[in-house]
């Protein structure tokens, strides 16, 4: 394997190419929109239509869990007042998922490419006679 799980880890959470390494994932001079393939290697970025949902979900688990949570906690324990609290909550809720989509996207393909990582056009090798890639 030439790209190691490692450095799949390193480049998602710098929110670079699994592949290559680029700062290719999103298009130059916008927020949102992202790339189809990599300018860099050609990875193909968008898989399908609802690849991205599982970036969604990351997206809404560390704004209710990491941030949300805590916020909840401190109202309980008496360190914040309930409107203080309501408010720090709503901004969060607000503004945390806005924050944190770039990285939620190069987190979903991270982790995709994680698990698969013979999926990655630098770890893939030439099939022998009797090889079946499924195996």
């Amino acid at each position: 394997m030439q790209v190691t799980r490692g450095q799949i880890i390193a480049r998602g959470l710098a929110n670079r190419c699994p592949n290559c390494g680029g700062r290719t994932l999103f298009k130059t001079g916008t927020l949102f929109e992202l790339d189809r393939t990599c300018r860099d290697c050609g990875l193909k970025i968008e898989k399908d239509e609802g690849f991205f949902l599982g970036a969604m979900a990351i997206n809404y688990g560390v704004t209710c869990v990491g941030l949300l949570a805590p916020v909840v906690i401190l109202w309980y324990l008496g360190a914040l007042s309930g409107r203080v609290a309501v408010g720090l909550a709503l901004a969060l809720a607000v503004l945390a998922p806005l924050a944190l989509y770039r990285s939620s996207r190069s987190w979903q393909l991270m982790l995709y490419y994680f698990f698969l990582p013979q999926h990655l056009p630098a770890n893939r090798r030439e099939l022998g006679a009797l090889e079946d890639e499924n195996v």
